[in-house]
């Protein structure tokens, strides 16, 4: 799932939801264990509420999907290139495929890390250099000493992905944030593109504020300044408590939920659902609230009209954290677009439609190389 507004909400509700399931049954216990509630039925409800905020994920994930044939894993390469960057990060790049194939750059959303690219790197990689890296902070790739999570510091850190992709020039993939961090890199390097940079992919992503481009968008741009920040900022300095939160919602299955509501569309399967949950989880709460924070300040409109490379753009026809109308909008301003929406297909249609995603990328790269 990204760590978007929309999903920040939910994941603290059901966070908060299953902080106070296991506290209650832990009073419930103690206070039968002390005499003060009487009766087995306390006894049973105190072990059910401790027992489902551990195991709850048991239960409810085989009622809300099916297993499926080829379930996603956290596989890496054993191809790794690792870049110091001048913040004090270090970047863990990793490849896949033929040396000499089309090199693709791909970078994921916040909140997951690189593995979320599972079907990508299994599906692309016989044709092409499939190269994808973790954004510093989440993954393998270390946080910045500076604690600069900005859009700006990302782009520069995709340039020196792209300085040690090859001699061809690369195809740029991003999804969600990663698409952001794409739009910005255009505006920093415009030199770059049709030189360093044959295409573009943007998938499931946005041009602005994407508070303004989610479902809801009057509502959490009105909770923005009086709720939305200072939640994020009360993340930060409770960081351990929150993670704690999210990993009794992984574990209970509340997570699942959430994730099941905000990024996929009911086609998914059991395992996709809940390795999307699992890399949720994985995620510093504190990292991934300065990075939202840092999205309220992206702007790249101006940017688009700008882009000469072709681009295309991706999106999930029912997708909620940012809506088919922000992709519509991208296609018609940027100057060589072609606009393919995926149907049946939610903010991770990349994965739920997986096979479908792939094939579009790959017609796309071998037609603009």
């Amino acid at each position: 799932m990204q760590f978007m507004p929309l999903n920040f909400l939910m994941m603290w509700l059901m966070g908060l939801l299953s902080l106070s399931i296991l506290s209650g049954g832990i009073y419930i216990l103690y206070e039968w264990y002390e005499g003060e509630l009487v009766g087995r039925h306390y006894l049973i409800a105190g072990l059910v509420m401790v027992l489902w905020s551990f195991a709850g994920r048991f239960i409810s994930l085989p009622l809300l999907r099916r297993p499926g044939v080829d379930e996603p894993k956290r596989i890496r390469s054993g191809t790794v290139q690792w870049i110091p960057r001048p913040d004090g990060s270090v970047l863990q790049v990793e490849f896949y495929g033929p040396e000499d194939g089309q090199p693709i750059i791909l970078s994921h959303g916040w909140g997951p890390n690189s593995t979320v690219w599972y079907y990508a790197k299994r599906q692309l990689c016989d044709r092409f250099r499939v190269i994808v890296w973790d954004l510093p902070g989440l993954g393998k790739s270390s946080k910045p000493k500076n604690k600069d999570y900005s859009l700006e510091k990302y782009a520069r850190d995709l340039e020196a992905v792209v300085a040690i992709a090859g001699d061809k020039p690369v195809i740029l993939l991003g999804h969600s944030m990663g698409g952001m961090i794409i739009l910005t890199f255009c505006r920093l390097f415009p030199e770059q593109l049709g030189h360093q940079v044959a295409g573009l992919i943007l998938v499931d992503t946005t041009y602005t504020n994407p508070v303004k481009t989610s479902i809801l968008s009057g509502l959490l741009r009105t909770l923005q300044k009086p709720l939305l920040e200072p939640l994020l900022y009360l993340t930060i300095l409770l960081s351990p408590i929150f993670w704690l939160m999210t990993w009794l919602s992984y574990l209970n299955g509340s997570l699942h939920i959430s994730v099941e509501i905000s990024g996929f569309k009911g086609t998914e399967t059991r395992g996709q659902l809940d390795f999307s949950s699992l890399l949720s989880a994985f995620a510093s709460p504190g990292v991934l609230a300065r990075g939202t924070l840092a999205m309220f300040n992206y702007e790249e409109t101006r940017t688009l009209s700008t882009i000469n490379v072709p681009v295309l753009v991706v999106c999930g026809a029912s997708d909620i954290a940012t809506t088919p109308p922000a992709s519509i909008r991208m296609k018609a301003q940027l100057p060589q677009a072609e606009l393919m929406t995926i149907k049946p297909g939610g903010h991770m249609a990349l994965m739920e439609q997986n096979q479908r995603f792939s094939e579009a990328v790959g017609t796309f790269c071998t037609t603009c190389t």
